[in-house]
């Protein structure tokens, strides 16, 4: 279905042709009448669907008739990060680029230049408030905000904000609000804590599901069962043979971000880190860095997972497992975005291995298992269902029982230690005491491969000249849109 067969007014499709906007998504598709027809709406899909245009568009599209006050603020969104809050708000510049609506973000972790543009935004009465539920409690608690126009209520990412402890907040500003409202929930997962909330906060509301938490198709999933020494060798091994560029690698915990992040600058890699520790300026830097092609790979914790908006990304490498299924849903999810092709890593270690079998189940797929290179050293057996059974007395590289491993900033967890140390229980908390022991062979440096041309079909540009035709007929007054790239994006 093409955006141009909804009843749009002309701003919000000038801003569709110029974005280049002509198919519609399966969640917009489905999405996009209800909404625009008023009903109150929970949305699921997995991330990377195109969820954020299916609540803008149709919030846009009744601002641009007119119908509301120009001096209020008629529009709330909810996002659970920083980051997730400044992708919707620059989408949000995009959209409006035709139409006089205004807009700002409000979000944590800023200067006090932010925080006066933030102000003034919410005095002025600015048609669209982006806001986390904590900077935007924080500004309600002063007074700086009137909530009490707001007609659009909009909670993207709520699987998210109640994992993050936000529910009592998003409750508080729910309260604030008229009761005649339009109400959208959005998520990745449906779990009972986001059925409860829904059932307060929303009235009558149609509810849309599509691939619930499960992988893109266009993913291609593969896993290496490893010890927790090898991991940095089997990356070497890896962009050794390929460009390292747009490479997204994911860590647990912030302190083993900056161990695999120190340990691949020492191999040469030319990489960012992101976690909890930067500031808000920091984390934009890396970003830009990122995105302008100056930095090649980003480790970072989950706080990447979500909420990021880079279409190009090859690869994602989970140097962990993650103890969510819906995290490691996530993580993957930054590759493959918008119909592209894109290749998931998991190193799974001997700790690691139940959880990832139970990923497994998740996803109702068993994920390929490569080869450790021989030159590395064996590699553990994947028993997932055996591991707590029976304790492997082995550690890898020919290693007996009670021998130290020479990697000891990497302990695999759940198996016995050397013999100075006798408490299993501490093995999971110390693994990230140090960083990895880079292997003895030859250091691999990235190298730039050159960049690839967008592809063109004819079936791209058939779509174009239909959408134009259609524009033409349907709105004579309006000219031919020039500026349209020829690779339509959905």
């Amino acid at each position: 279905m093409y955006f141009d067969e909804f009843d749009f007014e002309d701003e919000v499709l000038d801003a569709l042709d110029s974005m280049n906007f002509v198919k519609c998504t399966p969640i917009q598709e489905q999405t996009l009448e209800p909404l625009m027809a008023g009903r109150d709406l929970i949305g699921v899909a997995q991330t990377g669907t195109g969820k954020t245009a299916a609540y803008l568009l149709p919030v846009l599209n009744r601002l641009c008739r007119g119908e509301y006050p120009e001096d209020a603020i008629n529009c709330i969104i909810m996002a659970p990060t920083r980051e997730l809050a400044q992708q919707i708000d620059r989408q949000l510049e995009g959209f409006t680029y035709f139409m006089q609506v205004s807009s700002v973000a409000v979000y944590g972790g800023n200067d006090g230049q932010r925080y006066e543009q933030e102000l003034r935004g919410m005095s002025k009465g600015a048609d669209i408030i982006v806001a986390t539920p904590g900077r935007l409690i924080s500004h309600i608690n002063l007074g700086n905000v009137d909530l009490s126009k707001v007609s659009f209520f909009i909670l993207d990412e709520a699987d998210r904000m109640l994992d993050m402890g936000f529910c009592n907040d998003i409750m508080t500003i729910a309260k604030q609000l008229p009761k005649e409202r339009q109400t959208m929930l959005f998520s990745a997962t449906m779990p009972e804590e986001i059925r409860r909330l829904a059932k307060e906060i929303l009235n009558d509301p149609v509810q849309i599901t599509l691939a619930l938490a499960k992988p893109a198709e266009g993913i291609t999933q593969q896993a290496y069962v490893c010890y927790e020494g090898q991991k940095m060798g089997i990356i070497n091994k890896i962009f050794d043979t390929e460009s390292s560029e747009r490479v997204i690698l994911f860590a647990s915990r912030k302190t083993k971000v900056k161990e695999i992040a120190r340990a691949l600058r020492k191999h040469g890699f030319n990489v960012g880190e992101m976690h909890s520790d930067l500031s808000q300026s920091e984390r934009d830097e890396i970003m830009f860095q990122y995105k302008s092609r100056k930095i090649d790979m980003i480790v970072a914790t989950d706080i990447l997972a979500r909420g990021i908006d880079i279409d190009d990304i090859r690869i994602v490498i989970n140097f962990d497992v993650p103890r969510d299924c819906d995290d490691y849903i996530h993580r993957i999810g930054r590759t493959a975005r918008a119909g592209s092709k894109g290749r998931a890593i998991t190193f799974v270690s001997e700790d690691d291995q139940e959880f990832f079998g139970r990923i497994e189940e998740f996803i109702e797929q068993s994920v390929t298992k490569m080869e450790v290179p021989s030159e590395l050293g064996d590699a553990p057996a994947y028993e997932p269902k055996k591991r707590k059974e029976k304790p492997r007395q082995g550690r890898g590289r020919g290693k007996g029982k009670g021998e130290k491993r020479k990697n000891s900033g990497s302990n695999t967890g759940g198996e016995k230690r050397d013999n100075s140390e006798g408490r299993k229980s501490n093995t999971r908390r110390r693994k990230a005491s140090s960083a990895p022991k880079e292997p003895k062979e030859k250091p691999v440096y990235s190298v730039e491969s050159p960049k690839q041309p967008n592809e063109t079909t004819q079936d791209a540009n058939k779509e174009k000249k239909r959408r134009n035709n259609r524009r033409r007929y349907r709105k004579p007054q309006k000219k031919e849109n020039g500026n349209a790239q020829e690779t339509p994006k959905e």
